[in-house]
């Protein structure tokens, strides 16, 4: 069984664990999950150390709220604040009794309401306490498929979505709780070429899942990742190798018809040093807004290490 994250982060591992994890070493002293996004990674792995490293601030202080408050006191929270906004609570009333069901989902009941709890939290940016980020973790439950979306203003701006905390999000988010509380774990925000790579050696494992350069997912919708910080992700990756740190690297050669010359080039270069891993994989089940959703990408895994 895999620790699943209660969040449906864009580009999250879940899916692909089975195939990725079986080639990560198993001896591993610290493990750097460099874009944490999601953790479905980090959260299986039985490191000595766990840092989950992500440039998104409000995603980490969410994860840094969970971390440090009883799991207890977390559910009473959320559902206070479900109550306190009049949000649906089919898990224990049912769809009809919000005269909704369960195709159509609660967006519809919910709207107006969700709408008011968007507002008041976004109005709260100069407060960001634990409310703040218990607010922002019900606010990505009853969202547009349960995803993150910020503004340039730094407002959250995702609209309604169908479904509300149900049994299966309740339980992701008590696995989740449980597991950060179990494992020696790190959060820290910072752009990936500050996350210290000196102090790494060849017991310790960096595992990277960037944004992908040729995707149209949500988190590069306004050039969000470029060229130059792809080269600067390969360069990093080329000094750990040089320290001897091992490092997995989770990308996509050709995707929709593009190509990602970049990586592919890299490839190349360090030919008999690094080796690409192809992954069976396609995004037709995914939440990226694409209207061809049949085509596949050539996802892979590219290792500096031998397996054992």
């Amino acid at each position: 069984m895999f620790f699943q994250s209660p969040l449906n982060y864009t580009g999250g591992k879940f899916k692909l664990l089975p195939q990725i994890l079986p080639h990560f070493p198993t001896n591993i002293c610290t493990f750097v999950d460099l874009f944490c996004g999601g953790c479905n990674v980090g959260l299986n792995i039985d490191g000595e150390t766990i840092i989950y490293n992500d440039i998104n601030k409000e995603l980490i202080n969410l994860y840094k709220t969970l971390q440090k408050l009883d799991i207890e006191e977390v559910f009473e929270r959320i559902f206070c604040i479900i109550e306190t906004y009049e949000l649906s609570h089919v898990s224990r009333f049912g769809y009809e009794y919000y005269g909704c069901n369960g195709s159509r989902g609660v967006g519809e009941y919910n709207r107006d309401q969700f709408l008011k709890l968007r507002d008041d939290f976004n109005r709260k940016k100069d407060c960001r306490d634990d409310d703040y980020y218990l607010m922002l973790y019900v606010i990505i439950v009853f969202s547009f498929n349960n995803q993150i979306r910020f503004n340039r203003y730094g407002d959250f701006n995702l609209p309604v979505g169908k479904r509300d905390f149900n049994k299966s999000m309740q339980a992701k988010l008590r696995f989740f709780m449980e597991r950060i509380k179990e494992q020696n774990c790190v959060f820290q925000c910072s752009d990936f070429l500050a996350v210290d790579r000196q102090s790494l050696n060849s017991h310790d494992f960096v595992y990277a899942d960037p944004p992908y350069l040729i995707t149209c997912a949500t988190y590069n919708e306004q050039g969000g990742w470029s060229v130059f910080d792809e080269e600067e992700l390969l360069g990093y990756l080329d000094a750990l190798d040089m320290k001897g740190v091992r490092f997995a690297l989770s990308n996509v050669l050709r995707s929709k018809g593009k190509v990602n010359d970049v990586l592919l080039a890299w490839l190349e270069k360090n030919e008999g040093r690094y080796r690409a891993i192809h992954l069976n994989y396609t995004y037709a089940n995914s939440n990226y807004q694409t209207k061809d959703k049949s085509s596949s990408s050539d996802e892979v895994l590219i290792v500096n290490y031998v397996e054992s």
